[in-house]
């Protein structure tokens, strides 16, 4: 399970500015806002910024400009694939640590969608002990109790996290994770592809 909310797209026109710089190109700039605020590039701006892609990372710095916010929940074996990518990219998460014990443990916290029924049945077992361990916590403030619900919990629990990349960083994960087995990939592949101008700036197929 992987769900992207609160998408925010921001900078677009500054980046576009900033890629015409180098030929003092300015006057030749025909992108706009429209009615409702979106920033829509025109066909000579387009064209440059379709060049510049192509041409390589050395040539396309106004995509590290080009800067996407979005609210992932997905689960933590996931998140550890997402770690990897550092570089120009920022993460505020729920908290683990702090919060783990704030509200009862429930199945539609943990991603259980390709689970069989056999495994369903283990994984409930799993989540009523987690909930029993939490009661026993919140009587007592047990620390042991604290780890042993840390160190338990399975890989499948769902975190959100607040996270902000650039264009250029989504050109790395779209390229690296595009065909990869988790399902959750294709599916932030999937948010990818929805961006504006995603077709002509990130996936860039011929």
């Amino acid at each position: 399970m992987l769900k992207t909310e609160r998408i925010e797209v921001m900078n677009f026109h500054n980046a576009v500015r900033g890629a015409r710089n180098p030929m003092n190109s300015w006057a030749r700039s025909d992108s706009y806002y429209d009615e409702n605020g979106d920033f829509i590039l025109g066909d000579n701006d387009l064209s440059l910024a379709v060049r510049l892609r192509k041409a390589g990372s050395d040539h396309r710095k106004f995509l590290r400009q080009i800067f996407v916010t979005v609210d992932i929940t997905a689960p933590l074996y996931w998140w550890k694939e997402y770690d990897t990518y550092k570089v120009g990219t920022v993460a505020n998460s729920t908290s683990t640590m702090h919060k783990i014990t704030s509200a009862p443990f429930d199945i539609s916290q943990f991603s259980c969608d390709k689970m069989d029924e056999e495994t369903l049945v283990q994984m409930n077992s799993v989540i009523a002990y987690l909930e029993k361990l939490r009661l026993k916590y919140l009587e007592n403030n047990d620390k042991q109790i604290w780890y042993d619900i840390i160190q338990f919990l399975p890989s499948s629990y769902n975190q959100m996290r607040t996270c902000t990349m650039n264009y250029e960083n989504l050109i790395s994960m779209y390229n690296s994770r595009k065909a990869h087995k988790l399902d959750e990939w294709h599916r932030f592949c999937d948010f990818i592809k929805a961006l504006p101008y995603a077709a002509e700036l990130i996936i860039c197929e011929e």
